[in-house]
């Protein structure tokens, strides 16, 4: 049984994924749109999900999954009673559903290993304090022709310098980023 508190600690570790709340109701959302919402009594929720598949997930689990209102039809959606899927199907929903959301160059980070997705989105948002607890101070940092040692190296690199591309390849040590490379 899957409560929405282990959607949103999901959802919310995914990068540029912050929460709102609007017409009395919880949403997941990446910039301005909405790739998960719950219900009112937080025991359903609402998915981005691909239109053309969505009537066969509901017809492969009816008692689980059910269409949205007819007004929400037209929107690429799907719902689910929470407390029907099992942990690894409800990650699997939030990701995909994540992943309609945002640029393909971030598909691959929820597959890295934990740091990454947190590291990278802490680049993006800027969040220097994080990023100093994500990486081991002895980080080998490679991007392209860019090759820095150490992560005051790549700290003042960032000043400067948009945010990296997410790595194609990491390695991390004690739960730290060790090597990140494009």
């Amino acid at each position: 049984m899957v409560t929405a508190d282990e959607v949103r600690d999901v959802g919310l570790g995914l990068p540029r994924t912050y929460e709102a709340h609007t017409g009395g109701r919880a949403k997941l959302k990446v910039r301005q749109i909405v790739y998960v919402a719950f219900s009112a009594d937080e025991t359903a929720m609402g998915f981005g999900y691909p239109r053309e598949a969505r009537d066969g997930l509901v017809e492969s689990d009816p008692r689980t999954f059910f269409l949205p209102p007819a007004r929400d039809l037209r929107y690429q959606w799907v719902c689910a009673h929470l407390g029907r899927l099992d942990h690894e199907e409800m990650r699997e929903l939030v990701t995909d559903a994540w992943r309609m959301c945002t640029p393909a160059m971030l598909h691959e980070l929820p597959e890295m290993e934990p740091p990454v997705a947190a590291a990278w989105n802490a680049m993006d948002s800027g969040d220097r304090d994080l990023l100093v607890d994500l990486l081991d101070p002895r980080l080998h940092f490679v991007d392209g022709d860019l090759e820095l040692r150490g992560r005051p190296a790549l700290l003042a690199h960032l000043r400067s310098h948009p945010v990296p591309r997410p790595p194609t390849s990491v390695a991390v040590r004690d739960g730290r980023i060790w090597r990140w490379v494009r």
